[in-house]
Formats: structure tokens, sequence, C-alpha cells
């Protein structure tokens, strides 16, 4: 049996600009995970995931493409995946085989409702780094990232693929996406050769934390869509668009400053530039009219500052998390305190770290 996890993903700054080429992001990988297990089959293959029901959606191959036995499925980020990387062990003359494959999550909560933590970049990443080791590809990590952004923007259409960079390298990131345009536009390329390109404008750059950085989650118990809302951003940009630029730039310095605080040890100046991402993503909600902090995120983040906490929404807002930065554990258990009074729900995540095994 093969068994391989993808861990979830916080962002922490740079959200909406990051979707843009060139325009960073911080992203934090967090330690709870997506568990894809495989076992060999003959003739029937099966996917079951536990994030949609006990049921196992039965699949074989017709003219060397998998096919299901029903006519709608909710597996579409999984099945992007095994297409894609599939169709690389082809080119590599790797021969398909079946197998059983099963997805379990801790990404969500325990009646089903999703934290925001990039499940599904990570059932991607998974299914991926399964399939790598069934079929023996050795895929290096850049090449697992590209395949699972390939699946990802399958499926999605829309996104920056950061939260499939957090779930293959883990740690701490700053992270550009590539010129999305420039990928549909290799039509004539083999998934081998695009593996092997340089994708312009992609920046994954591993940091590391300043030994007195405390990182603390909150939940609001609000599920939210970040397709939805990247797409209403994007579609009222249009309308406003040297004003939408404006945000950009001022994004871009913003988060440069934090990478820059997190090469110098800088926690003040990380806070400082936490809370100046606040304000730029609160004048990017008065711009386009979408809701990104909420009620419950706003109190988050004012109760987190009464303790000294730099805090903010933690990627399309709308709902799900906040992040909340402090300078050593001043403040943070009296946070909790006041949090659980406001139903807003401290999460008991960590900061995951590849081991040195995982990251060859």
């Amino acid at each position: 049996m093969i068994e391989v996890t993808a861990p979830g993903k916080l962002y922490i700054a740079g959200e909406y600009a990051v979707v843009e080429t060139g325009h960073p992001a911080i992203i934090v990988a967090v330690d709870q995970f997506v568990t894809v297990t495989m076992n060999a089959a003959r003739k029937i293959g099966s996917i079951q995931s536990t994030q949609y029901s006990d049921l196992p959606i039965r699949w074989t191959r017709r003219n060397g493409e998998l096919v299901l036995d029903i006519r709608e499925n909710p597996f579409h980020y999984i099945l992007a995946a095994i297409r894609l990387t599939e169709k690389y062990a082809q080119e590599k003359n790797v021969l398909l085989s079946f197998y059983d494959l099963k997805v379990t999550s801790e990404l969500d909560s325990s009646n089903g409702r999703k934290y925001g933590l990039g499940s599904s970049g990570a059932v991607t990443v998974a299914t991926i780094k399964a399939l790598n080791e069934f079929y023996g590809l050795e895929l290096d990590l850049l090449e697992i990232f590209k395949l699972a952004a390939l699946a990802h923007l399958e499926v999605q259409g829309n996104g920056s693929c950061g939260d499939i960079a957090a779930s293959c390298y883990g740690g701490w990131l700053a992270f550009s996406t590539f010129d999305h345009q420039w990928i549909h536009q290799q039509n004539n390329c083999s998934v081998t050769q695009l593996l092997q390109m340089d994708w312009p404008g992609l920046l994954i750059q591993p940091l590391e934390a300043p030994k007195d950085l405390r990182l603390i989650i909150g939940w609001t118990g609000s599920p939210a869509s970040t397709s939805d809302l990247v797409d209403q951003v994007h579609q009222s940009k249009e309308q406003q668009q040297t004003r939408y630029q404006e945000f950009l730039a001022e994004s871009k310095k913003c988060v440069e400053q934090i990478i820059q605080g997190f090469l110098t040890d800088d926690v003040p100046l990380i806070q400082q530039m936490i809370r100046k991402n606040r304000q730029l993503l609160n004048e990017l909600s008065h711009l386009t009219g979408v809701t990104i902090e909420t009620t419950a995120l706003k109190e988050l983040c004012e109760l987190a500052e009464s303790f000294d906490g730099a805090a903010k929404s933690s990627g399309a807002g709308g709902g799900d998390c906040g992040i909340v930065l402090f300078n050593q554990k001043s403040g943070i258990l009296p946070l909790m305190s006041a949090w659980e009074k406001a139903e807003i729900t401290p999460l008991p995540l960590h900061v995951y770290t590849r081991c040195r095994k995982e990251a060859k």
C-alpha cells in the first residue's frame, strides 16, 4: 500500500494581488493533512473520499482513458490530477495500471464544513504524490507543483495556485504566480515539455520565520468560496482599473517588506505590514463592493489588536479564518478566551515543515 499526505495552507498576506503575475504573497503550510492511499487493483479501480461520501465511485478504462460509470461526480480535482499525471507517465512509456485510491481529510470540521485550509489544492498534490510513487515517476517538488497547478487550473479556472505551492513545499513561503496566459498558449507542448520549461513569473521562495514570531489562527465558523470571491473582484476591477493597479502596487511593496522582515528577523516590521495589508484589503473591498472582511472577521481582528497582535483576514476572506502574528507569547492566552466568548474558534494549528527525507 502507498500512503502519502499533503498539508493544508493559510494565506498570511498578499491576497487577491497574488492572482496577478509578479505580485507576491506570503503563505504557510499547516499541520492538518489530506491523506491519499493507493492499492493495486485488477481490471476495475475505485476512488473513494470521505470528504464526499463513504461509497466508492467505480471506474474503468476505455481507449487508455479513465472513465467513471456515473454521469456526475464530485472528484474533479482528483480526476484532473490523475489524467495529467498518467498522461505524463505515458509520455515516459510507463504502462498504466489499475488501483484503488482513497482520500481522507483533516481540513474540514467534524460536520464537514470547510475551514478554508486549501483542501482542493492539498488533495490535488496528494493524488499526484501517490501516483508518483505508484508509477515510479521520480518527480521532484517543482514538477509535482507544476502538474498540480495544471490540474487545478483545468478545474478551477482562476486562482494563483499558491495553495498548491504550500502543499508541495511546506513551511513559510513567498510565492508569485506564473503567467497563466503563457501556459494557455502552450497548446502544442507535451506534459513532459511543460514540466521542463521555466514558467514566466513563478516564484517559490522558502522563508525562515523569526524565532519570536507566533502565528495564531481563528475560525469564524462561516465558510467562503474563494473562486466566487476572486471572480467578483475580477469583474469589479475592470471598471476601476486605475485604482486596482494602485492596489496591486501597494500590495507588492507591502509583501516585499514582510519578506524583508523574515530575512532580517524583524517581527515589528512584519506586524506593521500585516496591518497595512489589512488596510489595503479593506480598500479593495470598498473599491469592488466585495465583502472581504466580514463582521466576524472584523471582531476577530479587533480583539487580536487589543492584545497587541497584528491581525487580518486570511485568503479570500468573506468568512473562514483570520490570522494573528504575535511577538513572542504575550497576549495569546487572553485572546483565546476573548475569541471563545465572541464565538470565534481558535484552531490548534501549527506551521508544518517538511522533514529532510520528504524534502528530497
